[in-house]
């Protein structure tokens, strides 16, 4: 009997142990699913950053980042989305002028208002690294000024394609809102393809535009500013000016390198090869340029420029009949930007162009502007211009006065 109650206690005390294992062993397996779930609430999902452009701290560049792998979960296709939505701005600007002049013994003495300028633009992004640009001069003959494409993921090195401004000095680039004067200067104007001097009335307004691919880049950033040291430029373009195709096949091409030995201090080489074709005959355009440019408080801009190749009015019927030992013309422009209060800047300016880079043909325009600013989009400007012209054995000299309405919207 003994024994009996004996092998009872014996068999109470297994069960209890074996329940008192169970349960601690329930309650490890109850912790660990805890701490897996806890684990999955604290892990983020990867998450589009638009500073560094990546998922996830990915070290691929932005491209291969978001084309890595097809996004099969939620969260990632909605951000996979978000990376493509385009984004969209409208603006443009009007520039309205009067002018009066007094040249000796011409028609055009007076003065009247008109419209230099009236352009509206869209902009943004379409995907994440590609910015887009479309311009339109509405005014006169409504056309396309610019219209790109560029992708822009590095600093050293970005490609842009369409139609836009040649990068051929360093004026031509610049808004007229950052000229400082009511005008280009010549050297732009004749060499750079605006009213370009090789067929001016051909491509009176390509605003030293054409269609073609540019690459640029910003490198060697400096220890103490950041600021990058050195910029270049390299493009190819059809050389035929806007909204046309390319008449002879040929390219020309365009590249400049800046030095930048301080910041917004910029001093630059330009070359261009190339040709243009037009009533049946091709020329070439070979040019090229020096300039230095400092733009901050005070504006400092500098550029000589010399231009080889024949007019397309020196030839007559397809031959050349006029100036055949002369194609050469050059000019130089001199600008300086005085800050005067934080609403009024003036600047002075010299102007030379020489049709055929000698002394009997020369056009020199002596300037001086002021612009009160109200706001970074409205401002006025008053400007004096002193016209001196030699042809040959004849000289004149008139004045001019300018008031021009500036508005940016």
């Amino acid at each position: 009997m003994k024994l009996k109650y004996l092998v009872c206690a014996c068999a109470l005390t297994s069960m209890s142990a074996m329940a008192n294992d169970n349960i601690a062993s329930n309650a490890v397996v109850t912790e660990n699913e805890e701490a897996v779930e806890t684990a999955v609430v604290e892990s983020p999902e990867p998450e589009y950053s638009v500073v560094d452009g990546e998922f996830g701290g990915s070290s691929l560049s932005n491209n291969e980042t978001l084309m890595a792998g097809t996004p099969t979960d939620g969260h990632r296709l909605e951000e996979w989305s978000k990376a493509q939505k385009p984004t969209v701005k409208f603006g443009g600007y009007i520039i309205g002028k009067y002018a009066w002049e007094n040249p000796e013994n011409s028609a055009n003495a007076g003065g009247g208002f008109n419209l230099r300028l009236v352009r509206l633009y869209v902009d943004g992004y379409v995907f994440k690294d590609f910015k887009y640009r479309l311009q339109l001069e509405v005014n006169k003959t409504p056309h396309i000024k610019d219209a790109t494409l560029e992708w822009v993921h590095w600093k050293q090195f970005s490609v842009k394609a369409g139609q836009f401004k040649r990068a051929f000095t360093f004026e031509d680039p610049y808004n007229p809102f950052d000229v400082g004067v009511g005008d280009y200067s010549q050297l732009v104007k004749k060499l750079s393809g605006f009213s370009d001097r090789t067929a001016a009335e051909y491509n009176g307004s390509n605003g030293g535009r054409d269609l073609g691919i540019q690459v640029q880049g910003d490198l060697f950033p400096s220890k103490k500013d950041q600021h990058a040291q050195l910029h270049y430029q390299l493009a190819v373009y059809n050389g035929q000016g806007i909204n046309v195709t390319d008449a002879d096949k040929k390219k020309d091409f365009i590249g400049t390198v800046q030095y930048v030995p301080i910041k917004n201090l910029y001093i630059g080489a330009f070359g261009w090869k190339g040709t243009y074709t037009a009533n049946g005959v091709t020329v070439n355009r070979n040019r090229f340029d020096f300039g230095v440019k400092y733009e901050s408080d005070w504006t400092v801009r500098a550029e000589y420029a010399r231009s080889y190749g024949h007019k397309i009015s020196d030839y007559v019927d397809g031959v050349l009949t006029k100036n055949k030992g002369n194609y050469t013309a050059d000019a130089f422009y001199a600008t300086l930007g005085i800050p005067c209060k934080k609403w009024l800047k003036a600047y002075v300016k010299y102007d030379l162009y020489r049709d055929f880079a000698d002394t009997d043909n020369m056009n020199s325009i002596y300037s001086a502007a002021l612009n009160f600013k109200f706001t970074k989009n409205l401002f006025f400007q008053a400007q004096y211009n002193y016209v001196d012209k030699k042809v040959v054995d004849t000289h004149t000299g008139y004045s001019q006065l300018w008031a021009e309405m500036y508005v940016r919207f």
